[in-house]
């Protein structure tokens, strides 16, 4: 059984410059318990996985109570930390973020990631930040590790990576004054914006893809936590239709070959 308190502590140490926490998400138990034994040191979630595997779009509101659910499954079947993905914390008043923090953390989560973007708009950076304060006072005295992601890069929002990288800047300094941890740049794959981001006021935690910077490339440019978002979940799902054609049209099945077995499979729940 998960401890929250040496488990937060525990995950916060494991954001180092130099030694970044590697994160390769899961979406539901099954997916948690095979990274596990791959040697993770801890979990995170993808709310694009999570939402897909029960029937929901990403960024249509799965809720505060399924995601809980989810993640007391995950905590309560691999011994290492969990990390929550909540996107925008399923609601826009700090009120509502702290709910969904409340109810992750309660169920085991001992970080969490919070996106500032609204719908295709991103919050303005003082109004993100009484979301970050509220969440980090929903946390029961646990220091819940808050990863604060802005979507100054995936959004667009700015014509040049120059102008990115300031303003994501701005809001490192906004976000770590309301009690954020790291700042979460998904989009960002150009390495010396990313030293620049990492020179900032907060660590700095990046999301990959077949052809991002490497894990090596990355860490001496200075980030702390790297993560595959939904890519294993996209992957997965990919297997199921690529497998599913063969069947139906080949009529073979070599697509699945390279599955985990049946017996390590279940004896590892």
């Amino acid at each position: 059984m998960n401890q929250p308190g040496y488990d937060a502590e525990l995950f916060a140490s494991l954001h180092q410059r130099g030694d970044p926490l590697l994160l390769a998400n899961a979406w539901d138990v099954a997916s948690a318990v095979a990274i596990a034994s791959a040697g993770a040191k801890a979990i995170a979630t993808t709310s694009a996985g999570v939402a897909w595997s029960l029937g929901v779009p990403d960024g249509a509101d799965l809720g505060a109570d399924r995601a809980a659910a989810v993640i007391r499954r995950i905590t309560a079947a691999v011994p290492v930390p969990v990390s929550a993905d909540i996107e925008a914390g399923y609601g826009h008043s700090p009120e509502a973020v702290a709910a969904t923090v409340a109810a992750v953390a309660g169920a085991g989560a001992v970080g969490v990631n919070i996106e500032d973007r609204r719908d295709s708009s991103l919050f303005e950076p003082g109004q993100q930040a009484e979301r970050l304060a509220a969440a980090r006072a929903a946390t029961d005295g646990i220091p819940v590790w808050i990863n604060a992601r802005t979507d100054v890069f995936l959004t667009g929002a700015y014509s040049t990576t120059s102008a990115g990288v300031a303003a994501a800047l701005r809001r490192a300094a906004v976000y770590a004054e309301a009690g954020a941890d790291s700042l979460f740049v998904p989009g960002l794959t150009d390495l010396a914006a990313i030293a620049d981001l990492a020179a900032g006021p907060l660590p700095v935690a990046v999301m990959v893809w077949p052809g991002a910077p490497t894990v090596a490339q990355l860490t001496a440019a200075g980030v702390v936590r790297i993560s595959l978002g939904s890519a294993i979940a996209q992957a997965a799902y990919g297997l199921a239709e690529r497998a599913a054609t063969e069947l139906f049209t080949t009529g073979t099945y070599d697509s699945s070959s390279a599955g985990i077995s049946y017996t390590a499979m279940n004896d590892a729940l």
